[in-house]
């Protein structure tokens, strides 16, 4: 897969909903009763975060929700990204970029959203074809007024902000013309996925995917 068609297929994604529930979850029972909250809500993409031993087998749990599409956050290494396709991933997120994550990600043929935090890195990236990149950490790298500034001279990228975003500063970046949509976790809150309160994640969905842009 070229970075080209990566960034094709990851815009499509992007597009399917404003809002890219990003999840970190420990116990894998509740992988498929969460996504079938999230999907019914509205938010069909969902970005499961490598960072907790259950990673792997709640990918593949999500993997068989009908209407979601499951991918993998946290991806650093070619490891994590042959793992993460095994696994039914179905599009990577990493927090930046290196040469052997992405020449992992395109020799595996899975679409990747690669992080960036600068207008240098942003560059990078698009010098290899990314032209859909992830903004990251977004709050903590100045927030919807970098990313409006860096779009400025690099309009050709899009983004997906993720880091700090909420339900309260969504509508910010949003409401850019680089911003496809945002990543958030604010829709899946640990307590109501540890209680197996459903109702709550799926009524969280569905006024994040009520959100203009």
């Amino acid at each position: 897969m070229t970075p080209q068609d990566a960034s094709i297929e990851s815009e499509k994604l992007c597009r399917l909903a404003p809002v890219i529930p990003v999840l970190v979850i420990d116990d894998a029972t509740k992988a498929k009763p969460l996504a079938e909250a999230l999907v019914k809500g509205g938010l069909p993409v969902l970005e499961v975060t490598l960072r907790t031993p259950a990673a792997l087998d709640v990918i593949r749990a999500m993997a068989e929700v009908p209407g979601g599409v499951v991918g993998a956050g946290t991806l650093l290494t070619p490891e994590d990204v042959k793992a993460a396709k095994a696994a039914g991933a179905r599009f990577g997120v990493s927090p930046g970029a290196t040469d052997r994550l992405l020449a992992a990600c395109e020799s595996e043929d899975l679409p990747l959203l690669p992080g960036a935090a600068t207008a240098t890195e942003a560059m990078r990236l698009l010098e290899r074809g990314y032209t859909v990149q992830k903004f990251f950490p977004a709050e903590a790298s100045g927030g919807a007024p970098a990313l409006k500034s860096i779009g400025a001279p690099i309009p050709q990228i899009r983004f997906c902000p993720t880091g700090g975003v909420s339900l309260k500063n969504a509508p910010d970046y949003l409401g850019l013309s680089n911003t496809l949509c945002v990543g958030g976790s604010w829709v899946a809150p640990a307590d109501a996925v540890a209680s197996g309160d459903w109702d709550r994640i799926e009524a969280l969905a569905r006024e994040a995917s009520q959100l203009s842009r």
